[in-house]
């Protein structure tokens, strides 16, 4: 029992111990009776990688684990890792393949040469930022999502929730990104070519921080990839049930994932593992 609660609630052994008036020492002297040393070690390492794997909301695989835990002091081997996993039935979220394409911007819109041309590494914060739209699914209807990632931290800089994808919820990220980073005149931010960036607004007040714009070349999706990839990592993470009840609900958790753990919790590949907020430090 202290086993599975422990994994749920993120609580530490001694913590359920203190709550169930057990000891510690007769808790793991029940758990290991009758086992060899090795399976006692492979027990306590167990409940270790358990930690971590629902401290993560279930969406590390056993790398990132095996890195946590590396991080926390523990030093078992990469394989070792992968076969507590296994044994334990702890598998990462898999990933949903759907996209629904958005509105593109009319004959009239305003366009940005695109200076980025997929060169998504930056050597400073605030040097480049991509910016992209999607929609949240919930049994109310979409909510359209804008974040603003910094390259080089991989931090979401900005950010902006609303019912309609257009100029003003695209200016609204771009503001709190401004606000937050205070970036040097110069910065680049790339985007595709959807009306909701490819607009006076939104250039406008790009302008108005001297910033560069960038966007995508005519049809070329890859030209966004860091945003898009983005995206794909919230819906595989944040939306584990494929739709939320309400928008609010949605609101609520997206809020959670960015602030909480994209940004300081999630071990991010694209910076060698680190934490997007530690990077930006």
């Amino acid at each position: 029992m202290i086993q599975q609660e422990q994994a749920i609630s993120n609580l530490s052994v001694e913590a359920w111990c203190v709550a169930l008036d057990v000891s510690p020492s007769g808790y793991y002297a029940w758990r290991d009776r009758d086992t060899s040393p090795h399976q006692q070690a492979d027990a306590r390492l167990g409940d270790e990688i358990e930690r971590v794997f629902a401290h993560s909301r279930r969406t590390y695989g056993s790398h990132r684990v095996w890195l946590k835990l590396r991080d926390d002091g523990i030093r078992p081997s990469r394989k070792r890792v992968e076969r507590l996993m296994r044994e334990r039935g702890l598998r990462s979220i898999r990933a949903r393949k759907r996209r629904i394409g958005l509105t593109k911007a009319g004959q009239s819109a305003y366009f940005a040469p695109n200076r980025l041309q997929q060169d998504f590494h930056a050597t400073r914060k605030n040097e480049k930022w991509v910016t992209d739209t999607t929609y949240i699914p919930t049994r109310e209807g979409w909510l359209y999502l804008v974040s603003v990632m910094d390259l080089f931290s991989r931090q979401i800089v900005g950010w902006a929730m609303g019912e309609h994808h257009d100029a003003d919820l695209a200016t609204s990220a771009l503001d709190m990104a401004v606000c937050r980073a205070q970036p040097a005149p110069g910065l680049i931010v790339h985007s595709d070519r959807g009306s909701e960036f490819a607009n006076a607004k939104f250039h406008g007040r790009a302008a108005e921080a001297k910033i560069r714009l960038s966007m995508n070349s005519t049809g070329n999706c890859y030209d966004n990839a860091a945003a898009e990839s983005f995206f794909a990592t919230v819906k595989l993470e944040a939306i584990p049930e494929g739709i939320f009840a309400s928008r609010q609900q949605a609101r609520m958790a997206l809020f959670d994932y960015i602030e909480v753990f994209c940004n300081r919790q999630r071990l991010h590949s694209g910076i060698g593992y680190a934490r997007p907020v530690s990077r930006a430090a």
